[in-house]
């Protein structure tokens, strides 16, 4: 068949094109109703509760001078107080039996924990298993009610641009429903070891911490576990990806804990001045900066230098996929590792360990938790900082200052991240955590009740903070 009229012929192109990219587009939702109440009888809200110990001061009204001797020395003496701190989170139920998913930090330190089905019926809950590295919890009903669970989907398949919902206890307001689109994948933000967050703009707020972030189908491809913004309705919340929390979830119901892949070795960053001196075509992989006695990469013939391309047949594109990679791996796998030793590729095998029984990890575990000392102007719980903190996170080697380990939810400077490091306050140097305690008990006791700190954030970034006190 000949066309003769190029402007008709024409036309069918445009009409054809237009409707077939009409026709695989698929359309918004006109509404979640159906979806959300389905879905609604299976995320629950979930309240904590724990007795938190302070000491009061010895002699009312007075501070011994930031940094003295005498401060540790006299607090001991001082009265304990005992008061209740309440906290409050959202989880998922994925078995008929009462399994609920949440995050490690909804119910850390908890003396008891609550969980509100369908937002009438309340139920007490105990711990499965928690692994704080990935701040993922496992928590158990106590009832032999049958209960409504959903399904976690793959979290792979999630795209760019795929419409989510997410439901939770924000603000203690439960069964709220909030609707967007998925906005990235493979968020890195330095809150947790294990990182690989979905990034929304679902609205997520204090309290929607645990909860699912849902696909069209109803499964669960995400659990909402950070904010960024003081109020975290600003259109940027993360998820841990469902494919990466089964693996946690699955050994921690199975276990009571986590079974990870462990490799023995440190690593850095590939830069470009990295890559060009090695002859690598452009950065890429993990350098090895050092490798653990007897470890498994010891063993296996890895050398400090080395720069990892590919482990068991997955490329490292950049460094911080490779913690993630290796965890998920079964421990006692051998498995191929392809790294880049003196300008070529070299293929070593290595069978790997198990990170929570290696000699590293129980080292640490075995020399206790750091003093957490409670700042109660501020609102936070905080640690000294250490000389291993300064090398991890590559910072100045004369850095001094105090590691925020915790954040209340009415704190002042509850836009903060854990981790953050206030290494300044009213422009004086933080040389021990009591220092920042007595700066900011002389800021309330002044008029105007402010003051000024200077932090370094997750990223390293120096930043001052005006802080009005309660």
């Amino acid at each position: 068949m000949v066309f003769k009229n190029k402007k008709f012929f024409s036309f069918l192109i445009f009409f054809y094109f237009f409707f077939n990219i009409e026709g695989n587009a698929k359309d918004a939702p006109s509404s979640f109703a159906d979806l959300a109440e389905r879905l609604m009888p299976s995320v629950v809200n979930i309240s904590t509760s724990q007795t938190v110990v302070t000491k009061s001061n010895p002699f009312p009204g007075f501070e011994f001078p930031p940094g003295s001797p005498f401060e540790d020395m006299f607090k001991d003496f001082g009265t304990p107080q005992k008061r209740k701190a309440y906290a409050l989170g959202s989880g998922f139920i994925i078995d008929e039996k009462g399994i609920v998913i949440t995050n490690n930090h909804v119910i850390k330190d908890a003396d008891d924990i609550l969980v509100r089905v369908n937002g009438d019926k309340e139920y007490e809950a105990t711990i499965v298993g928690t692994d704080p590295l990935s701040d993922i919890a496992v928590l158990q009903i106590k009832s032999k009610d049958k209960f409504i669970p959903v399904k976690f989907g793959n979290s792979d398949k999630a795209r760019i641009g795929d419409w989510v919902i997410a439901i939770g206890n924000p603000f203690g307001l439960g069964g709220t429903v909030t609707a967007g689109i998925i906005s990235a994948r493979n968020r890195n933000i330095g809150m947790t070891r294990y990182e690989d967050f979905i990034q929304t703009d679902a609205s997520i707020n204090q309290g929607n911490s645990g909860g699912p972030l849902f696909n069209m189908d109803g499964d669960v491809v995400g659990i909402n576990t950070a904010i960024l913004g003081q109020s975290g309705s600003i259109g940027i919340g993360f998820s841990i990806p469902s494919n990466n929390a089964e693996i946690v979830i699955s050994q921690l119901i199975k276990y009571g804990e986590t079974k990870r892949g462990w490799l023995g070795v440190r690593i850095q960053y590939v830069t470009k001045e990295i890559a060009d001196a090695e002859k690598l075509n452009k950065p890429r992989g993990a350098l090895v900066v050092s490798v653990a006695d007897n470890s498994p990469s010891s063993k296996g013939g890895i050398l400090s230098g080395d720069i990892i391309l590919e482990f068991d047949g997955k490329k490292i594109n950049e460094m911080k996929e490779l913690p993630l990679i290796v965890a998920q791996t079964e421990v006692g796998k051998t498995v191929e590792v392809k790294v880049w030793r003196n300008k070529r590729e070299v293929v070593k095998k290595i069978t790997l360990g198990r990170l929570e029984t290696s000699e590293d990890f129980n080292i640490k575990k075995a020399e206790g938790g750091p003093k957490l000392t409670i700042i109660e102007g501020l609102k936070i719980t905080v640690r000294a900082l250490t000389k291993q903190d300064i090398e991890a996170r590559n910072l100045p080697k004369d850095t001094s200052g105090a590691v925020i380990v915790k954040i209340e939810n009415d704190s002042p400077i509850n836009y903060l991240n854990v981790n953050n490091i206030i290494i300044e306050a009213q422009k004086k140097k933080i040389k021990t955590v009591g220092d920042l305690k007595n700066i900011v008990n002389s800021a309330i006791r002044s008029t105007d009740k402010t003051i000024m700190i200077a932090i370094y954030n997750n990223q390293g970034q120096k930043r001052y903070i005006g802080v009005k006190l309660d």
